[in-house]
Order: C-alpha cells, then structure tokens, then sequence
C-alpha cells in the first residue's frame, strides 16, 4: 500500500478527553475517529488492525470444530421477555420500537437469539455437541462511556455458543475453548491471566476471565506468589489462619467522638490502628427487612459475595441515612453490633477482633475494648470482604498478588438457564425431551485492539505485535522525489517485496525524513527500511526495528529474503 492511496491522520496531540494511552494513541494515530458518545468509526489503518485479530480468532474457531454464522444486531423484544432478562437486563439494554409499536432491542449479546435458533433446527441428541460463533457489533448503552474503545456504548465481539446433553458434554466444550482462547491470545501478542470469575447477569455456574494485564485496567486481578492460581478480586475467598480470639485484656467503655464519622477519624481520634476498629454496613435483606455487616475497618466490602447470601436483597442495596436514623437512631458513622435488634453478619476476620471499637448506636459516641461472647454473642460469621495483597492463597500455596487487568474474554457454563425457559429441548437416547446444557464465549475484538496498545506502547507511540501489526514493513525513501534514478529504485523494492506477500507500506509522500519516521513509528510499523541516495551507491538499506534499537544494513538484493526471516 503507498500512504498517498491510504488514510492515515495522523495528529501530533490527542484530544483532552483522551484520558488512557489506547485512546489516545487510537486518535493520534489514525485508527478511530469518535462520532457521539462510545460510538467511533474505524478508519482504514485501525480496520486493517481489527480484520487481522478477526483473522486469528476465526482461525482458533474453526480449529476446533466452531461453526460461524451471523445473527442479527436487532433482537424482537420477545424473546427477551421470554427469557425473563427484557426488564433484568437494566438500562444498558436499549430498547426500541418499530412501526407497527413492536419492542425490540439492539443486541449486548446473542442468548435469546441463539437459543430460539437451537430449538427450531436442534431435535436430537444426535446432533450433539456443536457450537456456533459469529464476529458482530454490539450495544450497551453504559451510563458513562470511557476510555475510548475500552469502554464503548458500540463495540466489536466474538460470542460464541455450545449446545450439549448433559454437563461432562459441555465440560469438553468449555476446555476446548478455553485453550483456543489462550491460542488466540498467545498468536496476538499478549501477556495475559485466565481467572475465575463471576458470571454475572449472564447467568450459569462456571466462568473464566481472561485479562490483559496493564496499569490502566479497570479490574484487580488476584494471583499466587507460588501458584497458577488466579481469579478476580471480587471471587477469591479469604482464608484466615487466625480461628480464635484472644482472651479479653480491656473493658468496654463508651466514649465520645464529636463529629467522628469515618474510620479515619476514629482511628485517629482514639490513637487505635484502623484494623481494631469495626464498621457496621446497613443494607436491605428480603422480607423488607435490613442486615447489619460487620467488617475491620482496614477492610472493603465484597458486595458479589454478599449478594450470595441468601437473606440478602438482590441486586445489593444500602440502607439510606434516613432509613438509618428511624431504624436505629443514629447516623451511618455511630453505627456498632452491641444491642442492634436486626441481623448480623459479621465477617470472618472481624469475628476473631478481640478488645475492638465500634459504634455504639448514638450519635457521637463510640464504644472500646469491645469482645465478642462477652458484651454480645457472636452472630452469623460469613467470608464478606475482598481479599488483599499478603493473603493466603486460596490454594493455600503462598501469598496474593494483586494487579490490574483488562477483560477481554469471558467464558461461561450456562446449563440450562436459557433452554428451560425458552424450551430448547432434543430427545436423548431415551427417546425423552431434555433441555438443552449450553456454554457461552465472548471475546471482545475491538477491545483487543485498545488492550495491545495499553500493554505495549512507548514515547513515541504504538508498539505493535507483529502478528496483528497494520503493516510489517514500511519504506522510507529520503528525497524520493527529487531523483528518478532513487524513484526508480525504490518502487521496484516496493513491488518485489509485494509480490512475496508482505504486507508493506509505501511511504511515498514528499515529507522530510524526521516527519517520515515519526509518523511511522506512531502507527507502530514494525520494521523500517531507509532507502537514499547513498543507497545507490553503496547498495544498502539501512533497517531500524520499531521494537528496540537495532540498526543494520542489509543488502539491496538481500531485503526480501531478510524480511522473510523476521
């Protein structure tokens, strides 16, 4: 491709609401142009981009017996409704209606639409296992776009779905898919964590994540300092080696702290490390009742844990301050354990506390040297918080590390959540109607591409794996334009090194050599080739590689053979 025949804006700054590197790298470099709020237009250098890691994930797919198809990007309403999601799903489903007053949608994903496919076309068990995927746009309509494509309203992904007889079937699938995603990943060019997960509004018993890990991603990543073991923060229980607590050294005493509200304060008031205190957390229970949590103040509270209790509302919802205030007479930051008539739930670290501070249910007062069994009984103890750095692995094989990822896959055993209540059955061996057990694979595609450039980029711009890079090679020709013989030269290069199928990028605009290397190293063209005037007479071809400093000089003759083996 000669650059004068391709688009590429390049700019020199990025626009100010470009708050991570992806996203400005993205506008910078001329791969996406934004047109309203999380929807943007692909230009041809971030299109070729997008169609290469397409290239992969259809190749990894088809590789394991995936069949492709394509479903449509507006889904009728009632299917929706029949899989009881059309009012569960929240705002971020966008909700439509055509002429004739139909509800429809337009597609976050593909459940309903995949599993009414299944039905009418799957009968027995006989056509077992298959899975079908598809590369399609989707919409969520999120209350804050962000991050550029990180966080789009509109976005690009692989959803893939498996359909099985029983649970060992999808067992198989689910493992088949997870090992072509860690291909794919692996082919693209990314450092990356498979995790244990929560599924989600998705639904289903089993799920994994994989995460691109970069500073600029917005989940925490738990892994062993001596293990495989992974999963998001939000899943990894805690394991406590403290069982008991020490024996009583203090007496309980009411003391007063005027406009002490946090744990900060308190801390700092009474002179007492935060992990003594105690906070008490009011949220709404089933039954309109409400459940006090109890955690050390040093600790947060793990809200996808706590929505699994089974007194708990769902979704999670706190109590207001006004609600607090008729219930117990105090405000949010007086609140303790002692005399609370609800139910408690008292996290497992903080049920082992012993000569502790907490609220002492009035307004400006706390009470200390608190113990459990003795000033009052122990209630409920449950795992409420989320695990943080120097915490015992699950796996009970060294220590947590924490980092931030990015999600960019996600892959789900459904069971039967969608076949049962959209009744997608086949007849088994028995000649019996059964559900169907389904499995679910997401890949977020355009995501991959924002990911790649967080994970890899420097000073000058994007750093591209070569597997998914617009471009392999770029030629850059000094003064192209001033001398036929150079010209000459350089566009039969150019033609040899297309006729062997690499991907090469003219530059062929009368551009000064600085303006010529910094545009190409924006783009993140992987391996350069500086042609001149002192190439005609020496016969060489000076080569810079965009991922370090490396310089050579290759022989004219040999540049397509030196190419073949980068």
């Amino acid at each position: 491709m000669k650059i004068t025949n391709f688009l590429i804006p390049t700019l020199r700054e990025a626009p100010a609401d470009a708050d991570i590197t992806s996203h400005q790298l993205m506008i910078r470099a001329g791969l996406v142009r934004q047109v309203a709020s999380g929807i943007y237009t692909w230009l041809p250098l971030g299109l070729k981009v997008l169609r290469k890691v397409e290239s992969i994930i259809r190749e990894e797919m088809d590789a394991i017996g995936a069949q492709e198809l394509l479903m449509p990007g507006v889904q009728p309403g009632e299917l929706w409704e029949e899989s009881g999601r059309w009012m569960d799903y929240g705002p971020e489903l966008l909700r439509i209606k055509d002429r004739h007053d139909r509800p429809f949608c337009l597609g976050p994903t593909h459940e309903e639409i995949i599993t009414s496919l299944a039905r009418g076309e799957l009968k027995s068990y006989k056509q077992l296992p298959c899975a079908f995927y598809q590369v399609q746009t989707k919409f969520r309509d999120e209350i804050r776009p962000r991050f550029g494509i990180m966080r789009a309203r509109e976005f690009l992904m692989k959803d893939a779905y498996s359909f099985h007889i029983d649970t060992e079937c999808l067992e198989q699938t689910y493992n088949q898919m997870y090992e072509a995603y860690c291909n794919i990943f692996d082919k693209v060019g990314l450092k990356y964590r498979a995790v244990i997960a929560d599924t989600g509004n998705i639904g289903g018993s089993k799920s994994h994540e994989f995460h691109v890990l970069a500073d600029s991603g917005e989940d925490r990543i738990a892994f062993s300092s001596d293990s495989d073991y992974a999963a998001n923060v939000e899943m990894a229980p805690v394991i406590i080696e403290k069982q008991i607590a020490a024996p009583p050294s203090a007496t309980m005493a009411k003391v007063a702290t005027p406009n002490k509200h946090s744990i900060q304060d308190i801390s700092a008031f009474l002179g007492i490390p935060e992990k003594q205190c105690l906070k008490t957390l009011i949220i709404k229970g089933t039954n309109e009742k409400v459940i006090a949590l109890v955690l050390r103040g040093d600790h947060e509270l793990n809200e996808i844990k706590v929505q699994k209790l089974a007194t708990v509302a769902k979704p999670l919802q706190f109590a207001s301050e006004k609600e607090i205030h008729e219930l117990i007479g105090c405000g949010p930051g007086s609140i303790g354990p002692i005399g609370l008539k609800c139910e408690i739930i008292v996290d497992q670290d903080a049920a082992v506390l012993e000569d502790f501070t907490c609220g002492a249910n009035e307004s400006g007062y706390h009470l200390t040297g608190v113990n459990w069994n003795r000033d009052a009984e122990l209630p409920q103890v449950s795992d409420l918080r989320e695990v943080v750095v120097g915490d015992i692995s699950p796996d009970k094989q060294g220590i947590l590390e924490i980092k931030r990822g990015i999600e960019v896959g996600h892959i789900f055993q459904l069971g039967t959540k969608y076949s049962t209540a959209m009744k997608a059955q086949v007849l088994d061996k028995n000649g019996k109607s059964i559900a169907m057990t389904m499995g679910c694979y997401g890949l977020g595609v355009s995501r991959i591409v924002a990911a790649s450039i967080e994970q890899s980029h420097d000073n000058k711009g994007i750093v591209w794996p070569e597997s998914i890079a617009p471009f392999f090679c770029a030629i850059a020709p000094i003064n192209m334009h001033k001398s036929p013989e150079l010209s000459e030269k350089v566009r039969s290069l150019y033609a040899t090194i297309v006729e062997n199928g690499i991907d090469v990028l003219l530059y062929d605009k009368d551009d000064r050599m600085g303006a010529m290397l910094t545009n190409l190293e924006l783009i993140g063209v992987p391996h350069i080739l500086v042609i001149g005037e002192r190439s005609l007479a020496t016969g060489k071809v000076e080569y810079k590689s965009r991922r370090n400093s490396e310089k050579l000089e290759i022989d004219l003759n040999n540049v397509v053979s030196f190419l073949k083996e980068l």
